[in-house]
């Protein structure tokens, strides 16, 4: 038997970075809450503050890509949900 190398590969490295993106956003929303309730004066549970401080140590390009992707997948979803609404499979009303 072969002991497993330390060293990471492409393909562990590939699904580490696509899990951090969504860790990532679900953090974002997570200290959104947490800072909504720290403006209203509420007191923040220890998650709460843990996932504040967190998200502020979070470098800007990962914020952002955050945000962007939050962005993205909101308007991607409207989008479906409205084609899917207003979309052509749904019967034309007779003018007049």
């Amino acid at each position: 038997m072969f002991a497993r190398s330390k060293q990471a590969t492409v393909s562990d490295m590939r699904n580490e970075s696509g899990n951090e993106i969504f860790d990532d956003l679900y953090l974002g929303v997570r200290a959104g809450g947490a800072l909504r309730k720290k403006r209203r004066g509420e007191l923040l549970t220890t998650e709460e503050m843990e996932a504040l401080t967190r998200w502020q140590r979070l470098s800007p390009w990962r914020k952002g890509l955050a945000i962007g992707g939050f962005t993205a997948g909101t308007f991607g979803l409207g989008f479906t949900l409205g084609g899917l609404v207003f979309g052509r499979w749904r019967k034309p009303r007779a003018a007049g």
